[in-house]
């Protein structure tokens, strides 16, 4: 009967709507008969439900917050402590026109906009103050004298009165903010008694509609100048009590059928306890059936409502098929786009879904890969080092599992037809491949035996009080990468032999590859009890929004493309970032190089696989090369192997007919592809991967040793190679057994980035009552600061021994 109504009393069959009746029944303590159900309940709640528009088909909000992009018609709610000012006595101006700002660009958009504000009563009493300081003072400067000003008081202001004075003023400070924008605004009052009149509540709607359809913007508050007192509650006939503007703005919402409802207000959105308590801790993502999980606090310093009438508005907007996020408006860094990022879908605030996801959400896996890492860390180091055994083993005893998961991912790449030839290398994974993986890790566990709690430094501070500094992990690592379902098994190894959690965000074209290595990853570590250590981010979240995660993260690794580095070193300005974001890498060809040298080492370092990023990108040439056999023959290798060729500017100039001239001398190209460029010198070559280079990788080919050391001398990048393929810039070539990523940075790890580069240290002090004050000028002990000699536990043997 009433399964197509709204969702707050909808049901698929009669039956349910009478077992969700006499639950409401029940909690009022008012039990209802069949007969009563019948007779009264059901007509009556039929009605109530027509007369606030809730007939909605597909009325289901959205589920994820990357919906909120497709969302049409959106109501900004604005609370008290949003518009007004920290004294009450007046409009916080740049917090109101940044949310005019927003909303305007929005609407330019093509959204439809509406704002219910609270403010004229804070911006009335404001008016009221001045005036009757005005009249008070010319009334005393004319009976008394100048001499009693400074004895004037402000009589207690009476509401109504202020909003009746405020109303006109408010209106046409947000008519003149809009008109700034080329956007019309218009003045809706009302009050709670309008949704009991089916004449006005039509009206209403009609109203809204209209402006909507003319690309107006209704501008809605409640006519506090006549506003009756609150009505009785009616919550639990479907319909919600109009009792402040947060449940206005969720019955306007529903009735208007909007698609998002946005609640600013001065905190950061929902928490489970007070904010401010301890331990207090933002709700990202709040369901229907966890208010018993929240301790509320007290109401905001303004306003009539509280978090607690906010939560209810919200879940009733809810069920009516409108999303809600409730935010923070008021926070200084944020206000200026707080509204605008919600609707692009980024972390802000507390969004409310009726769709629960069936894992757990990425903040609790932060965590309890943290607890269980803290557990990692604290195993003997042979421990760590069994637990990446036998990871290495299933590698290879799971190959066929392996290889069947990552054709389904490659056989849908190509399909899609949206990766690159140099991503789709990435993405496959090959017999060979699983092997050097497993070797590589094995290596990984042999190096983890003196890794965490290596002793570095001893010192003899006094007496019986000794000094070490030793190596300890960094806590939780995110590790985001794309199409490259290796670096998963790389990383875990890494981060397992470093005693650090990792939380895995892997690119969604390597889906089904990533969820099997993940899993043999956690078969592992479950052999010592630490299984979730590692963890694989496989939810909706977005890039920038685990950047924020600033209190639970302590290191960002990304593994991907040139604009995913840059993106995330952008977004995490809390965290730390260790990575490189192009790989520029130069080979330069000195006037006394030897030709079979060449010749190899500029195929292998372009041909071998030119999308890593310690490919070559620019071959510079020495002016004398030119018009010489030797450098034909590298034309020619070059052609042979079907590298596309990009002329520098002056080695465009010295052609007749030249290949395409290079748009970029900071290209990446990532493909088949490079740019020559010629030189005069071995220090112009230096001068120009100064100026175009990314400091990753860069090699000399000259059989003069002084120029070869001038050279690794003289050139700053992380790594500086004389005779050598740039392709050796790989951490299992360099014998790391694996790298997390080639770090460009100045501080920290630099260049491949192995085992070392995921510990820092720690000092720990051992004494025996020790005080400052014992070493003062009235005191009896002195400083001896002695080294001490550094001596190491021996590792015993790993038990997992490797298979052949």
């Amino acid at each position: 009967m009433l399964s197509r109504y709204h969702p707050v009393v909808a049901a698929e069959s009669s039956g349910q709507l009478t077992m969700l009746l006499q639950r409401l029944s029940l909690r009022a303590g008012l039990p209802l008969s069949p007969r009563t159900q019948r007779t009264t309940i059901f007509p009556r709640l039929a009605k109530a439900l027509t007369q606030v528009g809730l007939m909605r088909a597909n009325s289901n909000s959205f589920t994820h917050r990357g919906e909120l992009r497709k969302a049409k018609r959106i109501v900004v709610k604005l609370g008290s402590a949003v518009v007004t000012r920290g004294d009450e006595c007046g409009l916080a101006l740049g917090r109101l026109a940044s949310v005019v700002e927003q909303v305007a660009m929005l609407q330019n958009q093509g959204r439809e906009m509406m704002i219910v504000t609270s403010g004229a009563v804070a911006f009335g009493k404001q008016r009221l103050r001045h005036e009757i300081l005005l009249s008070q003072s010319v009334r005393q400067a004319l009976h008394s004298g100048q001499n009693k000003i400074k004895d004037m008081s402000v009589p207690v202001l009476e509401a109504r009165a202020c909003a009746a004075a405020g109303q006109s003023g408010l209106m046409a400070l947000y008519e003149a903010m809009f008109t700034q924008y080329s956007t019309c605004t218009a003045q809706v009052l009302v009050t709670n008694l309008d949704f009991h009149d089916d004449q006005k509540r039509r009206n209403l709607n009609s109203t809204l509609q209209e402006l909507l359809r003319m690309n107006i913007v209704p501008i809605i508050n409640t006519n506090d100048a006549v506003v009756p007192p609150p009505e009785p509650n009616s919550d639990l006939q479907g319909v919600i009590s109009i009792k402040d503007n947060d449940s206005l703005a969720a019955r306007l919402a529903v009735e208007l059928k909007a698609d998002l409802l946005i609640a600013l207000s001065d905190v950061e959105g929902l928490y489970d306890s007070p904010p401010g308590t301890d331990d207090a801790k933002l709700i990202d993502i709040f369901y229907p059936g966890d208010q018993l999980s929240i301790t509320y606090g007290t109401k905001s310093r303004v306003g009539i409502g509280g978090m607690e009438a906010k939560v209810k508005a919200a879940l009733w907007a809810l069920q009516g098929g409108t999303s809600v996020v409730i935010a923070n408006g008021t926070h200084p860094k944020v206000t200026g786009h707080v509204i605008t990022d919600i609707v692009e879908g980024k972390k802000v605030g507390t969004f409310f879904s009726e769709v629960k996801p069936a894992g757990p959400t990425v903040e609790q896996q932060t965590e309890m890969a943290r607890n269980s890492g803290r557990t990692l860390a604290a195993l003997h180091p042979e421990q760590r080092g069994e637990i990446i055994c036998h990871l290495a083993n299933l590698l290879v005893e799971k190959k066929e599992e392996i290889l069947a998961a990552n054709k389904m991912d490659m056989d849908l790449a190509v399909n899609a037809g949206q990766l690159s030839s140099a991503l789709l290398n990435r993405l496959s994974l090959s017999p060979a491949k699983l092997n050097s993986l497993a070797i590589g890790l094995r290596q990984i566990a042999l190096a983890s035996q003196d890794s965490v709690g290596r002793v570095l430094r001893r010192t003899r501070v006094a007496h019986n009080l000794e000094l070490e500094q030793i190596t300890v992990p960094i806590g939780v690592l995110l590790v985001i990468f794309e199409a490259r379902p290796d670096c998963l098994p790389q990383v875990s190894a890494l981060a397992i032999a470093s005693g650090n959690a990792l939380l895995a965000k892997g690119g969604k074209e390597a889906a089904n590859t990533n969820r099997i290595l993940h899993e043999l990853t956690q078969e592992a570590l479950d052999i010592h009890w630490v299984k979730e250590a590692v963890q694989l981010v496989s939810t909706r979240e977005e890039v920038e929004d685990l950047c924020r995660l600033d209190e639970m993260i302590d290191l960002i690794i990304p593994r991907g493309s040139s604009q995913l580095v840059k993106n995330i070193q952008s977004a995490a300005k809390g965290i730390p970032v260790l990575g490189h974001s192009e790989g520029i890498c130069h080979v330069y060809i000195d006037s006394e190089a030897a030709i079979d040298k060449v010749i190899k080492i500029v195929r292998d370092s372009k041909c071998d696989y030119p999308a890593a990023c310690n490919a070559m990108e620019t071959l510079l040439v020495h002016r004398d090369i030119l018009r010489t056999p030797l450098f034909d023959q590298i034309i020619d290798m070059l052609h042979t192997e079907q590298v596309k060729i990009h002329a520098g500017p002056r080695f465009a100039s010295n052609l007749t007919f030249s290949p395409s001239e290079v748009k970029s001398l900071r290209t990446e190209y990532g493909d088949l592809e490079c740019c020559i460029e010629v030189v005069d010198s071995m220090q112009e070559a230096i001068d120009h991967i100064h100026r175009y280079g990314s400091s990753h990788t860069d090699v000399i080919v000259t059989e003069n040793e002084d120029t070869a050391e001038r050279f690794l001398q003289q050139l700053d990048s992380a790594c500086v190679f004389w005779n050598v393929s740039s392709r050796f810039a790989d951490g299992y070539r360099f014998g790391l057994g694996a790298e997390v990523g080639i770090s460009t940075a100045r501080i920290h790890a630099r260049g491949p980035v192995g085992l070392e580069g995921l510990l820092t240290t720690k000092w720990v002090l051992r004494g025996d009552g020790h005080t400052a004050a014992d070493f003062s000028e009235q005191g009896t002990m002195e400083y001896l600061h002695e080294n001490l000699p550094v001596t190491q536990p021996q590792p015993r043997q790993i038990a997992a021994q490797s298979e052949e």
